[in-house]
């Protein structure tokens, strides 16, 4: 089995709109168009995956499940870590059978996704309840050309998951950390 690092950033945009128009000012085309996707991060009760900073995550969208294990974060100046990732049947059925093998939910986000290309690297807007984002995934020099064709610099990378903005977001604002659903 090939190993596949996973390299990637997120950047802070004010609306879809401005997101878009960006990136297609740099030249990316439309890849998949804007849809929903529901996320289920899965851990043993005694938080093992979370204690190796890894995760399991179940992702439904558009009728379709993906599987999904990340490694910890290795040191870099994007987000690189280990991805293995797999299609998968019925995603509520899928977080049942890992429900049944001792796995429990302990975290669940969703975003409107809607991604472009360009070269070797794929750029997601995400619309999340906590803002938008544009997420660039790709070789490290592509990652590099694309933010800066989009106007922003090194100082501008998000480097965190969605759980831990989220987390700090509810922390600045007083709020219990809870699931980020809209």
């Amino acid at each position: 089995m090939t190993t596949i690092l996973e390299r990637e950033i997120k950047l802070r945009f004010a609306t879809p709109g401005d997101a878009r128009a960006a990136i297609i000012a740099a030249g990316a085309t439309p890849f998949r168009a804007r849809r929903l996707q529901e996320d289920s991060l899965l851990d043993t009760p005694d938080g093992r995956l979370r204690g190796k900073r890894s995760i399991l995550r179940i992702r439904m969208e558009c009728g379709k499940s993906f599987i999904t294990f990340k490694g910890p974060v290795q040191p870099a100046a994007v987000k690189t870590r280990e991805e293995l990732e797999t299609v998968g049947g019925d995603g509520p059925l899928l977080v049942r059978i890992f429900e049944e093998l001792g796995f429990e939910v302990w975290f669940r986000y969703e975003k409107y996704r809607e991604e472009f290309t360009l070269e070797d690297v794929i750029v997601a807007v995400d619309e999340t309840p906590i803002g938008v984002f544009v997420e660039i995934e790709g070789s490290e020099r592509g990652i590099a050309a694309m933010a800066e064709a989009i106007g922003r610099r090194r100082d501008d990378y998000v480097l965190d998951s969605y759980r831990g903005l989220f987390a700090g977001y509810c922390a600045q604002h007083g709020l219990p950390v809870g699931d980020m659903l809209f």
